[in-house]
């Protein structure tokens, strides 16, 4: 519900200033990030959509990280290359079953974050639309 609030005032904002005075700091990657399974052949019906852009309010660490010469995750230093997702999560690399495959690591991250902030988001229409 605080969430809802906080994401709906800085709206009102935006539309009643058109925009002025809101201004991030830098723009960070790409407007939308298609997530898809390339290196695993994993029944996926549709690729999920990302809307990488409308995520930036989130700090880069809460959902980047990387991996350790010995294989464990790393946290996310700021600066740092990023890498597709799937490079990790495949089914070649030893990983933690819940994060095994990019799907997995998707609905584990992406899901756990909706569930906290808003219930509606957890429906697959959401990230998986018809593009």
């Amino acid at each position: 519900m605080k969430h809802s609030f906080v994401c709906g005032a800085i709206l009102a904002f935006c539309f009643a200033t058109g925009g002025a005075g809101v201004v991030f700091a830098e723009e960070k990657g790409p407007v939308e990030v298609v997530i898809q399974a390339t290196l695993d052949g994993e029944k996926v019906a549709k690729p999920a959509f990302l809307p990488h852009q409308t995520h930036q309010w989130l700090e880069c660490e809460g959902c980047h990280h990387g991996r350790g010469a010995d294989g464990k995750k790393v946290e996310y230093v700021a600066g740092q290359k990023i890498e597709k997702c799937e490079i990790c999560h495949n089914t070649k690399v030893k990983m933690p079953e819940k994060v095994t495959t990019l799907k997995r690591a998707g609905h584990a991250l992406c899901m756990e974050c909706h569930r906290k902030n808003n219930v509606e988001l957890t429906k697959c229409g959401v990230c998986h639309t018809k593009k």
